[in-house]
């Protein structure tokens, strides 16, 4: 999903041994949940009789109507958001979540990723697949190349809005092409952008469905647990983009794509 950058991505594939992990300086626009502090239940006074009974009960029937009116505002201040208003945009989020045909993520921990390649980072488990995958290819003489992995909002966001700029389009026009900020796959660090090394020029353009790559891929990559996020006629109305596959390969991808994998699966 990133059209405009895809002559600037010729890096070599590496083996995952050489994968480290990504510094902590690239973190720094993240800002982290804070912990919610502890605190203990009040001590109760020492009594006997009825005054003691009637302020236990006291305490308890004023713990119940806390926990009733409290809790459940405490709990959905816990729950991640799913669903994603972005200030500048005409439209709203679908009765599912979808901002413009796309779904909302949640941008990956730091400790969820590790650099595949210089520049590149993907999810360790996501990473350890892609890099078995490149080297069965490579063995069926067919040179996967990846162009891009993770992104953070901050990333997709110059992606979405300076580009829209640069090309006097609107968000409508622009989200045919590339996701609004938090409503990319690519957030996940399970996302990736793929090429053929021996023919760039079709990279990152509908012209790479042509290519030995992608036919290798369409034939080869659900055995790792890769699959085509955005096929011809998608029922998300997204642009049909050959390169940009996701992996499913565990219970935490499952749960970020169930809502895009649900939907593919309606009746036209």
């Amino acid at each position: 999903m990133w059209v405009e950058l895809a002559s600037a991505f010729t890096i070599e594939t590496t083996r995952i041994s050489a994968l480290v992990r990504a510094s902590s300086a690239r973190r720094t626009e993240r800002e982290d949940i804070p912990v919610a502090r502890r605190t203990r239940p009040p001590r109760q006074r020492k009594g006997n009789g009825a005054a003691g009974l009637l302020f236990g009960l006291v305490l308890v029937c004023a713990g119940t109507l806390v926990a009733v009116l409290v809790a459940p505002t405490l709990l959905s201040r816990r729950q991640p958001t799913q669903t994603l208003e972005i200030s500048g945009f005409r439209e709203r989020p679908d009765a599912d979540g979808r901002l413009l045909g796309h779904f909302p993520y949640r941008e990956a921990q730091p400790d969820q990723l590790i650099v595949f390649q210089p520049g590149i980072e993907l999810n360790l488990e996501a990473a350890d697949a892609l890099d078995t995958m490149m080297r069965s290819a490579a063995a069926d003489g067919v040179d996967l190349r990846l162009l891009s992995g993770f992104r953070s909002l901050a990333l997709q966001e110059s992606i979405f809005f300076d580009v829209a700029s640069e090309r006097n389009q609107t968000a409508e026009e622009r989200a045919q092409v590339s996701a609004p900020p938090g409503y990319s796959e690519h957030s996940t660090g399970y996302a990736v952008d793929l090429g053929d090394g021996r023919v760039p020029e079709t990279n990152l353009s509908q012209s790479f469905q042509d290519t030995n790559a992608f036919r290798w891929l369409q034939d080869h990559a659900a055995r790792y647990h890769f699959v085509l996020s955005f096929p011809q006629g998608n029922q998300q109305g997204v642009m049909y983009e050959p390169w940009h596959w996701r992996y499913e390969g565990n219970a935490d991808a499952l749960r970020h794509f169930e809502a895009a994998r649900r939907f593919s699966r309606r009746d036209p």
